[in-house]
């Protein structure tokens, strides 16, 4: 599916002369049958860590849905990397998997990203048998175990295995790739100054914080150069007092076109670690989290949840604001997310200069809702913003108001 220069072309216009959201558009090298992207969002459908039919249904839904291109979540790059051990990791194993995987997509029509990312402090220690790496030694209240301060030969095998996982998208059959540069993973949390107060080349001012983030785009395009896609997915900010702020991300965001080693980026917000709902505006279900653990971590949960799981009102498109201030700073492609679920608020993104917009819960609830804007641009979306998926993802991410069951039982975090 991949074609043409990496110049992020785009073809189509709506009334008044911005894109036709539905319309053909370039990314990169590659062409898309519409500027809709399904967001990565946890699948937790990877028993073994490796691909499963299950995983395959749930990219086909959105893709038989009518998006133009639909995201593997959490591709991890190396063991230690992954949310915890059930987590697909990019090896040769996964090979023959991720080829069915891409071959069914694009039967439909759509074409498939890998999300490629190191979890960093994110990552469960204790699942993996590994320890997290992160900017600083600590305890991690996710694995309640310590993570072990990354080194510089740490950090060199993170960058190059992120090359090596590209390549191996590439041989899979993927078009595109998103590195993960979010959610305090490992290269957002280098890019902290909360998480990140060390005083070597990869601590201290932000261009040293920004070298791990940096270094892995770049080692990204080396390894491609223009055979597939490649995206970002980095924060906006974090969401926590001390944590990276709008005007630091911009000036990574210039560092990123500068290089030349994206051909878009994806624009998100929020701290895994420091706070997971910042991202996620809507209901907080406490109690649902608490009850996918045993009875002892349960009443903690219950306990001290609403303090970890604060509650932000939904509104349509609601990191646009933040949004903004990169779309009039940078030329590169943007993908605005947060709050898209109808062609007005599509339409809205594309007259305000955003080239792509991408979907998340609103595709678990209804995976077709592309396909019925298209046929009457007032549908609304059924979604409600309750966020009761976010908890599914240890039984297979979906939609609870809508049932199914499925997955096994992994740990991550949803879109």
């Amino acid at each position: 599916m991949a074609d043409g220069p990496r110049t992020g072309e785009l073809t189509g216009e709506a009334s008044g002369g911005a894109p036709d959201v539905l319309a053909r558009a370039r990314l990169g090298p590659l062409r898309l049958r519409n500027r809709v992207i399904k967001a990565a969002t946890f699948e937790g459908a990877t028993p073994d860590a490796l691909v499963t039919q299950e995983l395959i249904d749930y990219h086909l839904r959105p893709a038989e849905g009518g998006v133009g291109m639909t995201t593997v979540a959490y591709c991890a790059v190396a063991p230690e990397g992954r949310t915890e051990r059930r987590q697909l990791w990019m090896r040769p194993d996964a090979l023959p998997g991720l080829r069915r995987l891409t071959e069914a997509v694009h039967g439909t029509g759509a074409a498939v990203s890998a999300q490629l990312g190191h979890a960093g402090p994110v990552a469960d220690g204790r699942s993996n048998g590994m320890a997290s790496l992160a900017p600083m030694a600590g305890f991690n209240a996710l694995s309640m175990r310590r993570n072990r301060a990354a080194t510089a030969e740490d950090i060199d095998r993170v960058v190059k295995a992120h090359a090596e996982a590209a390549l191996l998208a590439a041989e899979a059959g993927f078009d595109a790739v998103e590195i993960h540069l979010g959610h305090n993973y490992l290269a957002s949390a280098f890019l902290s100054p909360r998480l990140n107060r060390r005083t070597d080349a990869f601590g201290g001012s932000l261009r040293a914080r920004a070298s791990v983030a940096l270094g892995i785009t770049r080692a990204v395009r080396d390894a491609l150069g223009d055979r597939l896609a490649i995206t970002a997915k980095l924060n906006m900010k974090d969401g926590a007092p001390g944590g990276l702020t709008v005007d630091d991300s911009l000036q990574v965001a210039r560092w990123l076109e500068e290089d030349g080693s994206v051909d878009a980026l994806e624009l998100t917000a929020g701290s895994s670690l420091l706070n997971p709902m910042y991202l996620f505006r809507g209901g907080a279900p406490v109690a649902e989290f608490a009850a996918n653990f045993p009875l002892p971590q349960r009443l903690a949960i219950r306990a001290v949840g609403r303090g970890v799981f604060r509650t932000y009102p939904y509104r349509p498109l609601y990191l646009l604001e933040s949004a903004r201030q990169f779309r009039a700073a940078l030329g590169l492609p943007l993908i605005l997310l947060g709050g898209v679920t109808d062609r007005e608020g599509m339409d809205r993104a594309m007259a305000e200069g955003f080239e792509f917009v991408a979907m998340a819960r609103a595709l678990l609830r209804e995976p077709d809702l592309l396909q019925r804007i298209g046929r009457d641009a007032a549908t609304r979306s059924q979604c409600i913003h309750c966020n009761r998926c976010m908890p599914t993802i240890y039984t297979g991410t979906r939609c609870p108001l809508i049932g199914g069951e499925g997955g096994y039982g992994g740990e991550g975090e949803a879109r």
